[in-house]
């Protein structure tokens, strides 16, 4: 029986579905990076550079059996992918893992680990030269971004800017009640409910004096600006349709077994599924359990029965630094605020480095 497995992106949920497939299946793995980077770590790799290293995790401690293929997918049909190299891999089976993009430095650009760290260590040098920070962008990039700062450097003035008028507001009060109280403690100062009238004159990341207009009428005037905000789906290898129509969001129609729709052998996790969720790492890695699951039974000749359920309830563990932070976890009886010491314990110590050191043989 034929057991190629092709898992097109190395991320959360793709890593994590060829490492638990490469025992049983002839896997390969398609990305264009270098190394898996755990972006969950990438806002401490800017405020603390030399810690930046523990978030990139070679490819090639991955696998045991299967092979990795650094190329970028340029389109995908039911039987392989086509590289941009021009490459064809043929498959068996397929998994859709591409994940998204997002502004740096939530989610580094550089495909090449060098190339990474010489951003982010570049980046630091312009944040340590300002005295002023505006973050554009109250969600939890904006937030974990202003906690890592604060943690570094105390004395800075950090202000977030976002239009919507409250934070969190799809979590319990007492978890916002909290995260307000934390952060005013940190000393970050919060503009909700108006956004920027134009753009900072200054680059993005880049350290230079400028003054903006918040739609309120207010003039904020900052040293280094950050953008917290645009998440992108990475899916243009799907625009020529040869596998599947995309959604509006550029996402893929799954069903409960994460197969894409009208293809038992295809599936999808992460960022590029239409699941109703929140795009989070935890998620993606259900995805991929899920898949495993389901692809294994397959090449046993069984039916795919393993699916997956959103919570009903959302979760988060937002670190404001290795200490700080504010939860909410699901539980028997409903979502239940959890306190700073437990997000440090569950995320923010190490932001998950161990779970990946282990995962990638580095433990």
């Amino acid at each position: 029986m034929s057991r190629t497995v092709v898992v097109v992106g190395g991320g959360y949920g793709g890593s994590a579905v060829a490492k638990a497939l490469d025992a049983e299946a002839d896997v390969v793995l398609i990305d264009p990076r270098d190394a898996f980077v755990n972006a969950a770590g990438s806002l401490r790799a800017l405020a603390q550079p030399d810690w930046a290293g523990n978030i990139f995790f070679p490819y090639d401690t991955l696998l045991a059996r299967g092979e990795v293929i650094r190329d970028r997918a340029a389109s995908v049909d039911p039987g392989g992918v086509t590289l941009a190299s021009g490459r064809r891999v043929e498959a068996d089976y397929l998994v859709l893992a591409t994940g998204s993009s997002y502004a740096y430095p939530a989610k580094p650009a550089a495909e090449s680990t060098g190339e990474a760290l010489e951003q982010l260590r570049g980046t630091h040098k312009e944040l340590a030269a300002a005295a002023r920070v505006l973050i554009v962008g109250a969600g939890p990039v904006g937030l974990e971004l202003a906690g890592e700062i604060k943690e570094v450097w105390p004395d800075k003035d950090v202000t977030v800017v976002d239009p919507a008028d409250r934070l969190l507001p799809a979590f319990r009060s007492e978890v916002r009640e909290e995260l307000h109280r934390q952060l005013d403690e940190l000393g970050v100062r919060l503009r909700l409910g108006t956004g920027l009238a134009g753009q900072p004159a200054t680059e993005h990341g880049r350290a230079g004096e400028f003054t903006v207009a918040t739609t309120a009428g207010e003039e904020l005037t900052a040293d280094i600006w950050f953008r917290a905000y645009g998440v992108r789906i990475n899916s243009d290898y799907l625009a020529d349709g040869r596998l599947v129509e995309r959604t509006g969001q550029g996402q893929v129609r799954v069903g409960d077994t994460l197969a894409v729709d009208g293809h038992p052998h295809v599936y999808a996790v992460g960022d590029l599924t239409d699941v109703p969720e929140a795009k989070m790492a935890g998620h993606a890695i259900r995805h991929a359990e899920v898949v495993a699951q389901n692809i294994l039974a397959q090449l046993k000749g069984e039916p795919a029965e393993a699916v997956y359920r959103p919570s009903a309830d959302p979760a988060i563990l937002l670190p404001l630094g290795p200490r700080g932070g504010v939860g909410q976890l699901p539980g028997p009886d409903g979502p239940s605020a959890v306190p700073a010491a437990t997000v440090a314990e569950y995320k923010g110590a190490d932001l998950f480095t161990g779970r990946f050191a282990e995962l990638f043989g580095r433990a």
